[in-house]
């Protein structure tokens, strides 16, 4: 696929993400997600951080954390929800669903990971029924590879992870079932609320009693 299609892509998520976060209510904003500790604002604090930082200050800010790209980025995300308000933090994604924005070394295909990723971090979370537009998740798991996964350091050995509802398995092992966009998560290192996943290890990848 070539880059323009993928830009369209990562515009029409953005575009289905604003929509989304135009109706949430003012205590859905302050809500968990399943990025341990930040809230839906600091989600969108951090989607929308690439928009905001220009090279100059992201370099900084990089010297400031010590050269760690997490710790550098969750101190952004929190202080940008705590400077923004959810109408800023929103204003901010609409004005730039069309941003060129990639990941350093990376391609288009890495701008559309982060917002489906981060997209489901607060959908799941708040028991929306969001489901991933299929060819967009399929150019976002066509992109995973080891090194990839690896970045989230989850410990899927002797795991299968087979979808339910796409073509899409990885790994071998005993089998973990869900839809593929949990499955994503699975892969990012994220813990998915009970009834997502099926199958033995699904304990492992669930938080109890947490339903949504």
């Amino acid at each position: 696929m070539s880059d323009a299609e993928v830009r369209k892509a990562v515009t029409a998520e953005r575009t289905d993400l604003a929509d989304l976060l135009a109706g949430l209510d003012a205590a859905s904003w302050d809500a968990p997600t399943l990025c341990a500790g930040w809230r839906v604002r600091e989600v969108v604090a951090h989607i929308t951080m690439p928009f905001r930082l220009s090279s100059s200050r992201f370099v900084l800010e990089m010297i400031r954390a010590m050269g760690s790209f997490d710790r550098m980025a969750d101190r952004r995300a929190r202080d940008d929800a705590a400077d923004l308000n959810a109408e800023d933090l929103l204003k901010s994604l609409w004005d730039n669903v069309d941003h060129p924005w990639k990941p350093p070394g990376g391609a288009f295909t890495g701008a559309l990971s982060h917002d489906v990723i981060h997209g489901l971090d607060i959908t799941v979370a708040l028991g929306l029924d969001r489901r991933v537009p299929e060819d967009r998740l399929r150019l976002v798991l066509d992109a995973l590879n080891r090194k990839s996964v690896a970045f989230f350091g989850v410990d899927l050995k002797g795991i299968e992870l087979r979808a339910d509802d796409l073509d899409f398995s990885y790994g071998s092992g005993t089998v973990l079932s869900g839809s593929a966009q949990d499955l994503l998560l699975v892969l990012c290192g994220r813990t998915l609320p009970e009834g997502h996943l099926t199958g033995a290890p699904a304990a492992r990848f669930s938080t109890p009693g947490s339903t949504a």
